[in-house]
């Protein structure tokens, strides 16, 4: 069994409180637009780690991560990026990549909306961890937690680390 934390859109922000939540994981995940490469540079001193440039990543950003991400954990095959849509509306440069690489997850960020939800069509689970940053749009910074057992995703939490505007 492993234990992933799972973040995006930190857009240069790690907030100190994800040392504490992800304490327990066995790996990090970053869904792009990190916004500094420090962020990656302390995730990675942190735990295992796997990340995707995003659209607002500059070239140290995108020396030290791929575009995409597509791997095998405990017996789930996983698909990373960061602009990927949502089931019925997936972005069409990560719609042509599901259907050749068949993930049983999909993992995106850039909408800075948490969303979780299954595509029966494409037989896979798709995770948006929302915004975890302190730039965008959105009201509430959010990121994931869930861990992945023999071929089976469970225990999935989301978080919720503050207003956006604000540090606590």
């Amino acid at each position: 069994m492993k234990k992933i934390g799972l973040l995006s859109d930190t857009h240069g922000y790690l907030d100190p409180k994800v040392f504490k939540l992800f304490a327990d994981c066995d790996e990090i995940w970053h869904a792009g637009d990190f916004g500094d490469e420090k962020v990656s540079e302390e995730l990675s001193a942190f735990k295992p780690f796997k990340g995707v440039f995003g659209n607002i990543d500059g070239t140290k950003v995108r020396m030290l991560h791929p575009q995409d991400l597509i791997f095998n954990c405990e017996g789930v095959n996983v698909f990373i990026t960061h602009i990927g849509g949502y089931p019925g509306s997936y972005f069409p440069e990560a719609y042509k990549k599901i259907i050749a690489h068949k993930p049983d997850l999909f993992t995106c960020g850039h909408s800075h909306i948490l969303k979780v939800m299954p595509d029966k069509k494409n037989n896979l689970l798709h995770m948006n961890p929302g915004a975890s940053g302190k730039h965008g749009f959105h009201k509430i910074r959010t990121m994931l937690r869930f861990h992945i057992d023999d071929g089976k995703i469970g225990g999935l939490e989301a978080i919720e680390l503050g207003l956006r505007g604000t540090i606590e």
